[in-house]
């Protein structure tokens, strides 16, 4: 065990569940108690946690593939920290791990749940996203649902994102024909096109997203990386080619909609074009982790795949963090920093 453990740190808890945008009122920041971890457990101190779109999802009190989170409990999510003590064999102080205990200075966290993570290879903040979640979310998308192959036409919305600016990258790695990406700013249409390497992309807000899409696809596309929704899948499923297929990882356009959005109104031209669309979460595909790893590492060593975070230090700062993840603030992985 440590000496000199802390006594409390702060957490983030949700006290209402928000109706539409979330907004300041429906969080607190409060001081929880911080005791020596149990038998099998160890204390961490984040270093790093991680807000992600599907957490708005988890703010809804409804019935869902991951249970909401609870009102006036701390929220959870991806973080990595230092353990502090610990009570569990094979973790040591000093240790790195990787959890699911974020939105919090101190976690105490079972063995079970944490997972060494290596500072030496790569910055601990990378575990959260291109060696993370994100990471394996994009390479799990493309190549196990999408069913990428080498000479494939691949769209990616929000594709300046943690998850869309990898798979665009791993596309072209893997030899796609051409590489689209759609973002919001002009400035992280530049980053696609100069940095990730992708042949063409286009700022949504300049034009219906059909034509452009026609324009910097005259050939049609044969996988869509759906992180967005609305009016983005329905100019994919325009676009696509014959046997295309359609990865639904976030529609993010509706994550605040207090009315039901309108589904795509070309939803006929699934038949004809024999198109597959299909849904994924992330943890359906754990077997691949191994692979996703050695894949990964190998790729940013030789610098084939680079990746971007936006930073916001503090905890304090964990609300306004997430309301800019929502509002398309980040570029890459949006990440609270404790450090």
């Amino acid at each position: 065990m440590s000496a000199a453990l802390p006594t409390s740190g702060r957490e983030w808890h949700l006290v209402a569940r928000p109706h539409g945008w979330p907004k300041a009122e429906d969080f607190a920041l409060r001081e929880a108690p911080v005791a020596a971890p149990r038998e099998g457990r160890v204390l961490v101190r984040n270093l790093h946690f991680s807000v992600d779109p599907y957490m708005r999802g988890r703010m809804n009190d409804v019935k869902s593939y991951t249970p909401p989170f609870r009102l006036d409990h701390p929220m959870d999510g991806g973080a990595v920290g230092e353990v502090i003590a610990s009570n569990a064999e094979g973790i040591a102080v000093g240790d790195h791990v990787l959890h699911g205990l974020g939105w919090r200075e101190y976690a105490e966290v079972p063995a079970e749940h944490a997972v060494k993570v290596d500072a030496s290879i790569a910055p601990l903040s990378a575990y959260l996203g291109v060696l993370g979640m994100t990471g394996l979310t994009a390479y799990a998308g493309l190549f196990e649902v999408a069913s990428f192959k080498e000479g494939d036409a691949v769209f990616v919305s929000g594709a300046a994102g943690a998850v869309g600016s990898q798979v665009g990258q791993m596309a072209r790695i893997k030899g796609a024909s051409r590489v689209i990406g759609s973002a919001g700013s002009d400035e992280k249409v530049r980053l696609l096109v100069e940095e990730y390497g992708f042949d063409a992309a286009f700022n949504y807000h300049d034009g219906p997203v059909a034509e452009q899409l026609h324009a910097a696809a005259p050939d049609g596309i044969d996988v869509y990386f759906d992180n967005v929704g609305g009016e983005h899948l329905e100019a994919a499923i325009s676009s696509l080619n014959v046997h295309g297929r359609v990865t639904v990882c976030g529609m993010i356009a509706q994550y605040n909609a207090t009315e039901p959005t309108p589904g795509p109104r070309n939803l006929a031209l699934v038949i004809g074009k024999r198109l597959r669309i299909q849904g994924m979460l992330v943890s359906d595909h754990a077997a691949l982790q191994p692979q996703f790893v050695q894949d990964v590492a190998g790729w940013l060593a030789s610098g084939e795949l680079k990746y971007r975070e936006t930073f916001v230090e503090g905890i304090e700062n964990g609300f306004d963090a997430f309301l800019g993840l929502l509002r398309g603030e980040n570029t890459g992985k949006m990440i609270v920093s404790l450090a």
